[in-house]
């Protein structure tokens, strides 16, 4: 009868079964910048109610609900007419007023011209004066009248005053529209778009402190970079910059509301969104990572298992710190540099047990699996 052939592992000396097969490696240690996360939401740049400012009825609307609109792009038309027919008056009176200027200036001049002799008196040259200063005051006044009713004119066509996207009409065509503010509809600028989020006092205060040691540029400076991501997205795919750090915490709450700004080119992200901004809260540090598939949970506390120099197995529990690009994470404290990490193999393998290890290396990609 054929014997069975042994692998290594199967028997120790005396025929006992040795311990399951573990991968093992050293923590990686690596430069890292520490960051922390914060939730908020997406708001626009800027945010404008848009209302009629003379009265008239609603003529035509010049958008689709929900369209994309151009600074300068007419949103609504009042009828024009009225204003039209006022801006013809104002121009009548200014020619009729500038008639009189030109009538009163030539009389003056005429009675300057006499007054050294009999033909006019004083009380004549000063009345010739006052005619003068009261033709120059109601030319004045015309044209005032003419502006504002150009003005009105104006504003009987309601132009977007920035580019962004258009909310629905309020009004339809054909309605009276009163100049007391009368809403039409409501604008929203989306590239760039702000990212608000509320930090902690003690965030805050760590973050001063790091400022103030030389660790950390001040959060408050326009061109710190943060990173967004939206509730679905699996990495960060979204640059920007800080752009606002409130003068004030919030007492009751106990936090400060900051706020950045990212591109938003093909205006996928739309205000009113969730997601979650990263920021770095250190300097350049080192740092050891294990892959966060060597995690495991023991109640409340986070383990590593290890293996000891009599290659038993242990639970080594540790405090975490960020997670990193790769699936590794950072770890705090309750490792050494020169620890034995099982990466591979746990799911065979038993605090207290004795088991057979094989040299591995922890990377950003996915560990060597067990032969």
């Amino acid at each position: 009868m054929a014997g069975v052939a042994k692998h290594r592992g199967d028997a120790g000396p005396g025929g006992r079964a040795a311990g399951p097969s573990v991968i093992v490696s050293p923590p990686l240690l690596r430069r890292v910048v520490d960051q922390r996360e914060y939730a908020g939401r997406f708001e626009p740049t800027a945010s404008v109610e848009i209302r009629a400012r003379v009265s008239g009825y609603l003529q035509s609307i010049g958008f689709e609900d929900g369209q994309i609109v151009q600074a300068g792009q007419t949103l609504f038309t009042i009828d024009p007419r009225p204003y039209q027919a006022a801006v013809a008056e104002a121009q009548a009176q200014l020619s009729s007023a500038r008639a009189q200027r030109e009538l009163s200036d030539l009389e003056l001049r005429r009675a300057e011209q006499l007054a050294g002799t009999s033909a006019v008196s004083r009380s004549t040259l000063d009345q010739r004066r006052q005619q003068k200063q009261g033709a120059d005051a109601a030319f004045e006044l015309a044209q005032a009248s003419l502006s504002r009713a150009q003005l009105d004119l104006d504003f009987t066509e309601i132009k977007a005053p920035i580019s962004g996207r258009v909310s629905n009409r309020r009004i339809d065509a054909g309605s009276l529209v009163s100049d007391t503010g009368t809403l039409l509809t409501t604008l929203v600028a989306l590239d760039p778009i702000y990212f608000v989020f509320d930090m902690s006092e003690r965030d805050f205060v760590a973050y001063e402190r790091a400022v103030k040691s030389g660790d950390l540029r001040p959060i408050r400076d326009r061109d710190v970079p943060i990173e967004v991501r939206l509730q679905d997205d699996d990495g960060w795919p979204y640059r920007g910059t800080m752009s606002f750090v409130d003068n004030r915490l919030e007492s009751g709450a106990g936090t400060i509301r900051a706020r950045a700004v990212l591109a938003n080119a093909d205006l996928f992200i739309t205000p009113g969104q969730f997601g979650r901004l990263r920021l770095a809260s250190s300097g350049e540090r080192d740092a050891l990572l294990v892959p966060e598939t060597a995690l495991l949970t023991d109640q409340a506390s986070r383990i590593v298992m290890t293996v000891a120099e009599d290659d038993t197995l242990r639970a080594t529990p540790v405090r975490l710190g960020a997670r990193l690009p790769g699936g590794l994470r950072v770890v705090e404290s309750g490792l050494r540099p020169q620890d034995r990490v099982v990466i591979n193999g746990l799911m065979r393998a038993r605090a207290g047990q004795k088991v057979v290890t094989q040299p591995g290396e922890i990377a950003p990609a996915a560990t060597a699996l067990v032969n």
